[in-house]
């Protein structure tokens, strides 16, 4: 073997074993990534969970308080909302002029 076969075969040595390191850190950055991944994906099975029970809980209140209105209260209510919808629809009749 000549001297410049020795220097390409050891430069060509040296390059590969770069190339193990490198293929070694890649493995380890993706099992880290696979783990972080696995990581928020339980947290937004968390999150959902929470958001549905918060969601129950917010129908349940709603109907509570529709339960728990008087008379008089949804009376006032209705008188509100027709309020601001003739107020609407003031304003879009001024708009359409």
């Amino acid at each position: 073997m000549t001297d410049e076969q020795k220097k390409l075969l050891n430069n060509f040595e040296a390059r590969v074993r770069q190339l193990m390191l490198l293929c070694e850190s890649l493995r380890e950055e993706n099992a880290l990534l696979k783990r972080t991944v696995a990581q928020k994906e339980e947290e937004i099975l968390v999150v959902e969970s929470s958001y549905k029970e918060l969601l129950s809980r917010y129908d349940n209140l709603k109907l509570a308080q529709g339960i728990a209105m008087s008379e008089e209260e949804r009376r006032n209510a209705k008188a509100r909302y027709t309020k601001l919808v003739r107020e609407i629809d003031k304003c879009i009749a001024l708009l359409n002029e």
